[in-house]
């Protein structure tokens, strides 16, 4: 599977009607094909299953460096996986190198579930992704909480990613004074799905936080408190 024949598949089930609601929405200056996100997925699915690591980081880059929205995420979902072996490094590393590039949340939120994976399989990746927290980037610091959601899922969490919960929730408290929507948009996110497993770090944080938090995102991280 080379670029052109990806893009081909690519545009093949495309929905060419939807293109001007699709950039309208993302509102992000690039070309888009009106692909729905289901048929990406399940391209990327096939891809992921039929290639090589070499390969698919390889189509992955080059999709990446198209700058088309579709392929950008394809390029995401191509690397979307829980345990690679033997060695993951080539991925994070590549997933880190798009950071710089996020402009928008859709591309960006699907390489930062990609990043994910990579990061609950090394929580020694938290300290590459503590520089992020202070970046003029508004998107590579937003990307330190969203890359980082996978903490907020276990009940039972070991002591290293109980650890690593509260290493992220103290970034998360000197975001509170940001008020940049996406910033804060990405605290009400890891608290509220915090809230689900450990709810009684979010209240802590809430009780501590909550106030400094604008009042849409001080209700969305305590949804389900």
């Amino acid at each position: 599977m080379d670029l052109e024949a990806a893009l081909g598949a690519l545009t093949a089930a495309a929905e060419p009607d939807r293109i001007e609601g699709v950039a309208a929405y993302h509102k992000a200056a690039r070309s888009y094909l009106g692909t729905p996100n289901p048929a990406i997925n399940d391209l990327a699915t096939d891809w992921r299953r039929s290639l090589p690591l070499d390969e698919r980081l390889s189509l992955a880059q080059a999709l990446w460096e198209t700058d088309i929205h579709e392929a950008r995420i394809a390029a995401a979902k191509l690397l979307t996986q829980a345990r690679i072996r033997p060695d993951d490094a080539a991925v994070w590393a590549m997933i880190c190198a798009w950071v710089p590039d996020f402009d928008a949340w859709a591309i960006a939120d699907h390489a930062c579930i990609a990043g994910q994976k990579r990061v609950m399989a090394d929580l020694s990746r938290l300290d590459e992704i503590e520089a992020w927290t202070t970046s003029d980037h508004l998107w590579t610091k937003r990307a330190a909480l969203v890359i980082t959601l996978g903490l907020t899922k276990s009940n039972h969490p070991n002591a290293e990613e109980a650890a690593a919960r509260d290493r992220v929730l103290g970034w998360a408290a000197g975001y509170v004074e940001d008020r940049a929507w996406f910033i804060q948009k990405a605290v009400a996110w890891w608290i509220r799905d915090l809230s689900k497993h450990d709810p009684a770090r979010a209240s802590a944080f809430l009780a501590a936080h909550g106030a400094q938090l604008k009042g849409f995102a001080r209700k969305e991280a305590g949804k389900y408190l």
